[in-house]
């Protein structure tokens, strides 16, 4: 699993966003991702709405998230919940976007194997296509802004399960 974090350009991190801001971020967010063609195309799935069932079985098979700890709780990050929260996953279920979660977006591309190759340029061209609608934040002594500072720079991280 790769993933990296980002923050959409004109618009505060999570404890500051207002409740219009949230939905109007999920629903940009989501019309962007609906645009997805190839390998990334999927569907959005907000959380308003979405059953206890549902939610729970995304979060037993590690593709959602869940309500903040309380350490998010604390920084006010999970205001609102669970308005303006959505994921989004393309049909292999080998691409994922959580949207409003820490961050505005966390951009996620994994797969079964061993082939991190793959995994990683499906997260660059994921990346690539999404900014080319959606301008994320950026600083130049600071790469990619992010809610949480360890995810300042290139938001990058990977990850390897071992069975």
């Amino acid at each position: 699993r790769v993933r990296c974090g980002r923050s959409l350009d004109g618009y505060p991190f999570n404890p500051c966003l207002t409740e219009a801001q949230y939905k109007e971020m999920e629903e940009k967010v989501s019309s962007t991702l609906s645009g997805l063609t190839g390998e990334l195309k999927g569907t959005f799935y907000p959380l308003t709405g979405m059953s206890k069932e549902v939610q729970q079985k995304l979060i037993d098979d590690h593709f959602l998230f869940k309500e903040g700890d309380r350490f998010l709780q604390a920084a006010n990050a999970c205001r609102f919940w669970p308005t303006g929260r959505g994921i989004f996953h393309n049909d292999a279920k080998t691409f994922l976007v959580w949207c409003n979660e820490e961050d505005h977006l966390r951009i996620i591309s994994m797969q079964m194997g061993g082939d991190l190759g793959q995994v990683y340029r499906r997260l660059v061209t994921a990346v690539n296509e999404i900014e080319k609608r959606l301008p994320f934040s950026h600083n130049d002594r600071f790469g990619f802004l992010t809610f949480c500072p360890t995810n300042l720079g290139t938001t990058v991280r990977a990850s390897v399960h071992i069975k």
